[in-house]
């Protein structure tokens, strides 16, 4: 028999523990926002200036303060990283943001990052940490299409939006992520495909959800591998070679592969006609940079779907060239940059591009 005082120990544990855990429910996810610059931070002179704006104004305590709804979602806090336009991110934005987004998924009192990014090039970063950051935890980017001072500015909703894919718990394990105008997508594939309109951002496979007032809805998730499963890491990446991208067109000639190998390019990724074709009169070109160690790598201009199949148009075992696969040029340039950073051999790159 249980004596009445152990008895009502006991129950005063089980209370203690039910209280704790009631408590713990009800913390709020600890979510920083970092910001970087770009349009979601931009200012026009006027409310009609919707295109013609400054980008990279607004520092991230005035972003957050503006979106009072937000602490409904999160604990936030932010902090700014850069303050630039996203046209102007070099490779050593890239490895700064990837080593700080890395040590703050590692931190326990940070739940999910949140990355404000100008547009241009946003799908580039969200790809490269899609890479390197060995983390499950929520890393979401979004910006805007509209500075805040517009009519009809989207960057308020975009990242109230991002917060909330953010603080979801289903959002864990599933890369990092993109949120604009609604929609959720893998940071893998989706591009800014529009400029000027808000529905910029799409991927030739779809959207993985949407956000409706706060709440993620999911569909969908990326197979591909990413984050925890790479086999690239920030911590053991002190640098990126340089990649060059050519654009293939009718009339195309040998002149931009032959200056990007001499200014040092390791890697050339052409942006090719239809399924990454070369024209007649570069195939030559590039099959002598390919003898002197320039690593050739085919992709597409073409970007509403499908793929670059391999021993299509040309014959890429017999040049030992790579297929970019589904990624498009900008993409195959992050893909191929990281590749460099292990291996020379082409069949271990074109692994990389079947895998990632």
């Amino acid at each position: 028999m249980l004596t009445k005082k152990f008895t009502r120990s006991l129950a005063a544990a089980l209370l203690g523990l039910a209280l704790a855990a009631s408590v713990h429910a009800q913390q709020k996810p600890q979510v920083l926002i970092l910001a970087t610059g770009g349009t979601i931070a931009g200012a026009g002179a006027s409310a009609a200036n919707s295109a013609t704006y400054q980008a990279a104004k607004v520092p991230v305590d005035k972003l957050i303060a503006g979106i009072p709804e937000i602490a409904k979602l999160a604990d936030v806090r932010g902090e700014q990283v850069f303050q630039i336009a996203s046209e102007s991110f070099t490779d050593e934005h890239l490895l700064t943001l990837g080593r700080r987004v890395a040590a703050l998924a590692k931190q326990d009192n940070v739940d999910a990052i949140v990355i404000t990014h100008g547009t241009d090039t946003l799908e580039e970063t969200a790809f490269f940490l899609n890479l390197v950051v060995p983390t499950d935890k929520p890393v979401v980017l979004v910006g805007s299409m509209r500075p805040g001072t517009a009519l009809s500015a989207d960057g308020a909703l975009n990242l109230y939006n991002a917060v909330a894919t953010a603080s979801d718990r289903a959002s864990r394990g599933k890369g990092v992520l993109v949120v604009m105008n609604d929609e959720i997508f893998s940071g893998r594939d989706v591009a800014k495909t529009i400029n000027i309109r808000t529905e910029a951002f799409k991927s030739p496979w779809g959207s993985l959800g949407m956000v409706v007032e706060g709440k993620t809805y999911w569909f969908r998730a990326p197979v591909k591998r990413h984050t925890v499963n790479s086999e690239f890491n920030i911590d053991s990446v002190k640098s990126l070679p340089s990649v060059g991208i050519a654009y293939g067109s009718g009339n195309a000639t040998d002149v931009a592969y032959k200056a990007l190998a001499a200014s040092g390019a390791k890697a050339i990724i052409h942006a090719g006609t239809g399924n990454g074709s070369v024209s007649a009169q570069v195939v030559p070109a590039l099959r002598e940079l390919r003898q002197q160690g320039v690593q050739i790598i085919r992709s597409a201009r073409v970007t509403g779907g499908g793929f670059v199949l391999r021993n299509a148009e040309q014959p890429d075992d017999q040049y030992d060239w790579v297929v970019s696969h589904d990624l498009n040029p900008q993409k195959a340039r992050i893909l191929a940059a990281l590749a460099l950073t292990r291996t020379t051999d082409a069949r271990e790159i074109q692994r990389f591009f079947m895998e990632y």
